[in-house]
């Protein structure tokens, strides 16, 4: 058996298992990734709300991921919910330390649920001290408006939004358009070269709980795999939208997605834009 893969997440741990350290670990082993972790904070939730958050110090933070990046190499990195500046700031540092490369940042500032995961004066950090280090940034349209000070409430808003993560540091954007109305998704891509934008019909479901985080961790693993990060990023929305169409019907709020479903050839063919 050849040496595995490795991908590392950082993130909160939900009690629930749909999101956060759950959601990444699980998605990792669906790409044939072995997944490592750094756990920031630790949440009572369920399907229906968050009960409680604990986080971690940020001195343990950065220890678990120089602990990681020391010995098992992670090829590629994902953030999710890192809760408070200092946090950011152990992030940050350990990140350029261990010279970690194929970083995903997913700002994850408030849960389905509407609890707030990231406090206020921590998005600054997240912006100045994140976003120039990442790969690729995959906000929704709340944390797009947050991180650009701007609203962002329809597609010229989300390609305007695009630009200016990029123009702060980012290599690359996916904007997830979910929060617009409509019976269409649209999602877009930039680097600061290529424009990429896909769409599909709107799935009414409640079975949405770890979109974000389950995105960002399969865009990570295709990373930690060696595929280019456009189809790193096409693959990754391709799994999600089948781990939303075949999710478990767990809980009465919003469930988990299925961590089981399929992760299509990379050499096969891309979905249509």
């Amino acid at each position: 058996m050849s040496r595995p893969v490795v991908a590392l997440t950082i993130a909160g741990s939900d009690s629930g298992g749909g999101a956060g350290i759950q959601a990444d670990l699980k998605t990792f082993q669906a790409f044939g990734v072995f997944g490592t972790s750094a756990i920031t904070a630790v949440t009572a939730q369920n399907t229906e709300a968050v009960s409680a958050i604990q986080k971690i110090d940020s001195r343990v933070v950065f220890q678990q991921i120089m602990a990681v990046a020391g010995d098992l190499k992670p090829a590629a990195v994902k953030s999710g919910m890192l809760a408070d500046t200092a946090i950011i700031e152990s992030v940050a540092r350990a990140l350029e330390e261990a010279a970690l490369e194929r970083y995903v940042l997913d700002p994850v500032m408030v849960a389905k649920t509407g609890d707030r995961l990231l406090e206020a004066d921590a998005v600054h950090a997240l912006a100045s001290l994140l976003l120039p280090l990442a790969e690729v940034v995959t906000p929704n349209l709340p944390e797009a408006s947050i991180l650009t000070g701007r609203p962002v409430e329809n597609h010229d808003d989300m390609k305007a939004a695009a630009a200016i993560i990029v123009a702060q540091g980012a290599r690359s954007v996916l904007l997830k358009g979910g929060h617009l109305a409509g019976d269409t998704v649209t999602d877009i891509y930039y680097d600061g070269d290529l424009w990429r934008q896909w769409s599909h019909t709107r799935l009414e479901t409640r079975h949405t709980h770890g979109t974000g985080c389950t995105l960002s961790a399969a865009i990570c693993a295709g990373l930690a795999l060696g595929w280019p990060r456009e189809l790193a990023v096409t693959r990754a929305r391709l799994f999600v939208q089948r781990a939303i169409e075949t999710a478990p019907g767990l809980g009465a709020g919003h469930g988990p997605l299925n961590h089981w479903a399929d992760v299509e050839d990379p050499d096969s063919s891309s979905d249509s834009d």
